[in-house]
């Protein structure tokens, strides 16, 4: 919200407890009623260059896959059309700049007290767009004029990032042909260029039940499978995407392995985990037709995700396929699971992101 120009500097970092928070509410009261007398607006505010820089502070933070939906949902609401392409794009160019968990060392107070995200997008003046305007300032280039960074080691300089590329990664490939994401800075560097045998978990349930079972026979190298678990299929697309280890695997001191899903995940969460599979299973996407057994690769570096099946194989299983019965006749639920879109297109409602105007109840 900082970076899109919706909150007043440095209000996005402020520790839980600190006074900053009541200084911060007095100015932002000040500020709303000046913003309500001058009609400056949210569609003056919510251009396409702020979600580009929205998209941009996001990777260089190492920030939450989650932001991936909620910007793209966003835009949409704004009239913009944001895909996985612009993510993929910008993150091939900007660097992760902030040593934050879980991919790097510090915490958010250590980075509010480094400076906070004004010293941090001083850092990236050269992939924002300046001149665009905030509910602050005129523009954001006099926002962000004389913001210091006080811990080089919390807020990296250009020439010593935590990593070279931006810290989120959008997959393709035939087990997501619309699209996925990994979180791949706070991955283990060995599972980035992975292949091993799948075991699927058809539901959360089953999963929590059964994952702790020798019987399965899970090593280190398979790739935990967990689907039905996206926008239809959860239904709500619950964060159930950081699959748990197996009991045995972690007294033997494997911390991380490949989990696929169609879930999301919470921001704070780690490991090697390919989240938003796009389309999902429950719709009949491709992780509905995987076997346990069957071989997967994950290629972040290739940026692919691939189930190494002929063409010919998948076709017979889709063929065979059938989907899961209606869960709601009318409703809410019914409401929900007709408009619903996939997460590569926000998880919003159709009917509320579709393009036109918006009649104001004031006029006439």
């Amino acid at each position: 919200a900082e970076a899109l120009g919706v909150t007043m500097p440095g209000a996005s970092s402020i520790p839980a407890v600190d006074s900053g928070h009541d200084r911060m509410a007095a100015a932002s009261g000040r500020r709303v009623v000046e913003l309500v007398r001058d009609d400056l607006r949210l569609s003056k505010i919510l251009t396409r260059e702020a979600y580009e820089d929205a998209v941009a502070t996001v990777l260089a933070l190492g920030g939450s896959t989650n932001a991936v939906i909620h910007l793209i949902a966003m835009a949409g609401r704004s009239g913009i059309r944001l895909t996985l392409d612009d993510f993929d794009r910008t993150a091939r160019t900007v660097p992760v700049l902030a040593n934050l968990r879980p991919g790097g060392r510090y915490l958010m107070e250590d980075f509010h007290f480094a400076g906070g995200l004004p010293a941090f997008l001083g850092r990236l003046t050269d992939v924002l767009h300046l001149d665009r305007p905030t509910v602050a300032h005129p523009t954001l280039r006099e926002q962000l004029d004389g913001a210091l960074v006080h811990d080089p080691e919390v807020i990296r300089p250009r020439d010593n990032p935590l990593a070279p590329e931006g810290g989120v990664a959008v997959l393709r490939g035939n087990l997501c042909p619309d699209g996925a994401v990994i979180k791949h800075i706070a991955a283990e560097p060995r599972l980035l260029k992975h292949t091993g045998p799948a075991v699927v978990f058809d539901d959360y349930r089953t999963m929590q039940r059964t994952i702790n079972d020798p019987g399965l026979g899970i090593t280190p190298d398979h790739v935990l499978v967990l689907r039905n678990a996206g926008p239809k299929g959860g239904p709500g697309m619950p964060e159930y995407g950081m699959l748990p280890i197996p009991d045995y695997l972690l007294k033997q001191g494997v911390r991380d392995m490949v989990r696929i899903s169609d879930a999301r995940m919470s921001g704070t969460s780690y490991g090697a985990c390919v989240l938003h599979i796009a389309p999902e299973s429950y719709v009949g996407g491709p992780l509905a037709l995987v076997r346990t057994g069957d071989t997967i690769t994950l290629d972040v570096g290739a940026r692919s995700l691939h189930l190494h099946l002929p063409d010919g194989e998948l076709a017979r299983r889709r063929s065979e396929w059938t989907a899961p019965p209606e869960r709601y006749q009318r409703g809410y639920g019914a409401l929900y699971n007709e408009q619903i879109t996939q997460a590569d297109t926000g998880c919003d409602f159709a009917f509320l992101a579709k393009p036109g105007e918006v009649p104001d109840p004031y006029v006439g």
